[in-house]
């Protein structure tokens, strides 16, 4: 007979007062026999007197039901729900059973970032007739990619006088305050031994950033921090001042991020530290608002002027926008801006972010439930472009969970030129998946602003694994290139990686989604029956229809 859930189930006030009274009969017992004085007194009675303490508290507080119907044994439940979830990682969590990422993919990039070769032993653990599963064909004539190959330059404007020859893997937009100074350090660090790019995030360039000498990728959010006035507007005499130094490689205007698309945030006054406010720009004593929308601009037309007139500012530096799909047709009336602006009207490049994307902190519908994962939205926008006559103008940088060598692999493949990934650098600073990040008490060190949490991050060791990290998944990548039989990784295409539909059937993923030829949204000559039957198309007609309505009209204090 199983005596304990019974116990459990009967206990509560009565029980609580009926044992309580027993330990103090207990306590006065053992003294009276022993002397007020011996050991067995002198331990039981602050025992006793403890849980006394506990039990009448629960009882008499009124926010925690169970506390009061089950005194002092009612806190069993928080101790267990507070060692659940790492009770579940360690001794329950499958190899491929983890979220966000598996334990099988966080170990791979704790391998790479110790410069370990990540090896698999007796073969794999996916299940290869599972429906979803993706793999690349490789060919009877492998070649071996030259690692030159794995520079992409971005900056094809003719005012863009300052091009850059960007890694195919590179540092996301993490902002400086979600993460802590020395994580900024180790990462830009890492940038510059590794010669890869390290996007700011939103927060505005601090001096985290500068310290180490690395290559950045400026992110404007909709706070303009780092580059407003007083009044939480754009200021084109501070951006200059920003952008002009010379290890800022790009700026990147955000539209909005896979983790929380279309919402803004606040970072209230009490986390506000003095060096964040320098890094963003804001007075003390004020809550840091980020607007859900831009101010500068208030339209398809404005924010490629407001593009152009950062490129200017910066001088002549790559300027792009980056962006989690939400609605195809508004997209694409941004590209039939740039199509009726001519050459002038093209971003250097755009970063499109899936709705996988993470964050510290987000509301978990907007997280799980808002914005179109990173696979369908680089396909809109690599069709799109492409069906503009735009792609050889327009570089494209893609964000979504990218950890591996496959994972980057399939991300070029489906339209991007570049990749980013934030999370995958985390786990190389040393990021265990605790889940703590909105809670100021990472236990690495890397998303938090406790002092004493993030001097256990030792920069110059973490930097070196970041650096590691970053190479050997690039040079995975090349090495799968190299055996699908091809030469850069500008031949990928979407019809080289497969999925499995089910256990007998599987299909190129370039099948899944609609390709469009060059050209074909300018060129009536190519806008055949199978053309304008499109998704893309209608997509496409439906944005340049929305813009001759004047439906996404607008001015900012920027751009009128």
């Amino acid at each position: 007979v199983n005596y304990f859930p019974d116990f459990i189930e009967k206990w509560g006030r009565r029980p609580f007062y009926y044992f309580g009274v027993g330990g103090i009969v207990t306590a006065a017992g053992a003294m009276a026999v022993c002397g007020p004085y011996t050991f067995s007194g002198w331990i039981l009675a602050p025992i006793v007197a403890m849980y006394w303490r506990v039990g009448l508290r629960d009882i008499s507080q009124e926010r925690h039901t169970v506390r009061r119907n089950y005194p002092v044994l009612g806190h069993m439940r928080y101790v267990l729900e507070t060692i659940r979830p790492e009770i579940h990682q360690y001794f329950v969590e499958t190899d491929q059973g983890g979220k966000p990422f598996n334990r099988e993919k966080r170990g791979e990039a704790y391998q790479r970032s110790k410069n370990m070769d990540a090896t698999l032993p007796f073969g794999t653990r996916q299940d290869v007739y599972a429906e979803g599963y993706e793999w690349a064909n490789h060919s009877m004539w492998p070649k071996e990619v030259d690692p030159d190959q794995a520079r992409v330059t971005i900056g094809q404007h003719p005012e863009c006088t300052q091009p850059y020859s960007s890694a195919l893997l590179n540092v996301s937009a993490m902002s400086y305050g979600a993460l802590s100074d020395n994580a900024i350090l180790a990462l830009n660090s890492a940038a510059k031994m590794g010669n890869f790019s390290h996007n700011t995030g939103e927060g505005g360039v601090s001096r985290f950033h500068k310290e180490p000498g690395g290559a950045i990728v400026w992110n404007i959010g909709t706070g303009y921090f780092g580059c407003r006035d007083e009044h939480g507007h754009f200021s084109p005499e501070k951006f200059k001042e920003t952008a002009l130094l010379p290890n800022i490689k790009m700026i990147e205007v955000k539209l909005s991020q896979g983790a929380k698309p279309g919402h803004g945030g606040i970072l209230p006054k009490a986390k506000l530290t003095p060096l964040i406010a320098e890094a963003r720009g804001v007075p003390l004593g004020q809550d840091c608002v980020s607007p859900p929308r831009h101010s500068a601009f208030g339209s398809p037309k404005g924010l490629l002027q407001f593009v152009a007139e950062l490129r200017r500012l910066s001088g002549g530096k790559p300027v792009g926008f980056k962006l989690c799909v939400g609605k195809p047709e508004e997209f694409a009336a941004i590209v039939k801006c740039m199509i009726d602006m001519g050459p002038e009207g093209c971003p250097d490049f755009i970063t499109v972010d899936g709705g996988e994307g993470g964050t510290g902190a987000a509301p978990p519908e907007f997280s799980n439930r808002v914005g179109m994962p990173l696979v369908e939205g680089l396909t809109i926008v690599d069709n799109m472009l492409i069906g503009a006559g735009l792609r050889d103008r327009v570089r494209i940088i893609a964000s979504g969970k990218t950890v591996s060598g496959f994972d980057l692999v399939r991300n070029i493949a489906l339209g991007a030129d570049v990749c980013n990934s934030a999370r995958a650098m985390m786990f190389a600073l040393g990021c265990i998946q605790a889940l703590r990040c909105n809670t100021n008490k990472c236990p690495t060190g890397i998303a938090t602003q406790d002092k004493e949490l993030m001097d256990g991050l030792v920069v110059h060791d973490k930097a070196w694994r970041v650096a590691c990290f970053q190479k050997k998944t690039v040079h995975a990548a090349l090495d799968i290139m190299g055996a699908m039989g091809l030469s850069s990784p500008a031949d990928l295409t979407p019809h080289d990686i497969m999925r499995r539909m089910n256990n007998f059937s599987y299909q190129r993923v370039g099948n899944f989604y609609t390709n469009v030829p060059p050209r074909c949204f300018v060129d009536k000559a190519l806008q055949t029956e199978k053309v304008v039957s499109s998704r893309m198309w209608k997509w496409f007609k439906r944005g340049e229809r929305n813009l001759a309505e004047g439906r996404f009209e607008g001015s900012g204090t920027f751009i009128k």
